[in-house]
């Protein structure tokens, strides 16, 4: 018999049979074991995603947003403050209608030009050189203050005498009687002008002539634009531009005329060199834009420029400052 065998017989001997067999499936359950852990470990390694490739999963480390109590449309948050270029609606013709917010002030002056489209393209031309004026000069809006300009509610009147219904110069301007007359109403043949809600009828009159007020208060899809936009950013001060009479004049819808209105009024045309009307009585009006922004409880005048070729550039400037800086003292 060899060594080896010997050893073998004297351990068998020593510790027995049992405990032999016993150290046996020990190990057979520990290999067992470590096998598990293995594929185990391979399987969750296979299973993550490979950073090394460009496939790689975008990781957003960016906090989640808390929602702040109330909502949207509830009152409890106020309405956003704009700023840039935004289009507010469009003409009958699909034409954008643009409003240009300066200044990031809780209140808001709204100056608006172009509603006769090209019958008082000066007024569009004013409000274009607003735009301008304000896009290099913005640090002249007091820190409480916005200021919006829409140049042209009407830009497909404004097309039919300046060939455009954006930016244009003088020179472009058809300056034939019937195409400046043609140019006032917008493409349903209406009178922007009579299509508001404030003592609205079908027929109204301008000057001697009677014209459309359209089928309905806010039938036309400019008028809706700047009734939405009203109601939905509340100004604090509405400054509309007509042509062509030489002053500054107040609105009510039959109502009375609003006390902050009064103070516009008058503050407006004293910095602005143009003499001051409690109402515009040359004939009747009905569907007026201003008027109605008046039965809102917002403050509104109408600045009717001397003529219809100039924009009165300087004293507009000196008259919007005035009450830029009356609306800030007084908000």
């Amino acid at each position: 018999m060899s060594q080896i065998g010997k050893l073998a017989r004297i351990i068998i001997q020593y510790i027995g049979m049992k405990q032999i067999l016993l150290a046996f499936l020990g190990l057979i359950i520990v290999g067992a074991g470590v096998y598990y852990f293995n594929q185990s470990r391979d399987t969750y390694v296979a299973d993550e995603p490979d950073t090394t490739t460009d496939e790689s999963p975008v990781v957003d480390d960016e906090p989640m947003p808390v929602e702040p109590d109330g909502g949207i449309g509830d009152g409890s948050e106020p309405l956003p403050v704009l700023e840039g270029e935004e289009t507010i609606g469009q003409s009958v013709s699909g034409e954008p209608i643009v409003a240009h917010h300066f200044g990031t002030g809780e209140q808001e002056v709204l100056l608006i030009g172009g509603i006769h489209g090209g019958y008082s393209w000066n007024t569009a031309l004013l409000g274009y050189e607003l735009v301008d004026y304000f896009t290099q000069n913005g640090d002249m809006i007091p820190e409480n203050v916005r200021v919006t300009v829409i140049p042209v509610v009407n830009p497909d009147g404004l097309e039919t005498v300046t060939g455009t219904t954006g930016t244009f110069d003088a020179t472009d301007v058809d300056a034939s009687q019937s195409s400046r007359v043609a140019g006032r109403f917008n493409a349903n043949d209406v009178d922007l002008n009579r299509n508001f809600d404030c003592e609205w009828q079908a027929n109204g009159t301008w000057q001697d002539r009677a014209v459309s007020g359209g089928d309905a208060p806010f039938s036309e899809p400019e008028s809706r634009a700047i009734r939405d936009y009203v109601e939905s950013q509340e100004p604090a001060a509405v400054v509309a531009y007509y042509s062509a009479a030489g002053g500054v004049y107040a609105s009510n819808c039959r109502n009375g005329i609003l006390e902050e209105t009064l103070a516009l009024t008058n503050t407006y045309a004293d910095a602005a060199d143009y003499d001051a009307f409690e109402e515009f009585d040359f004939y009747e009006i009905t569907g007026d834009m201003v008027n109605w922004v008046a039965a809102q409880d917002i403050p509104a005048i109408s600045i009717l420029l001397t003529d219809h070729e100039n924009t009165e550039l300087s004293k507009n400037l000196r008259g919007i400052d005035a009450v830029l800086n009356y609306v800030n003292n007084n908000e």
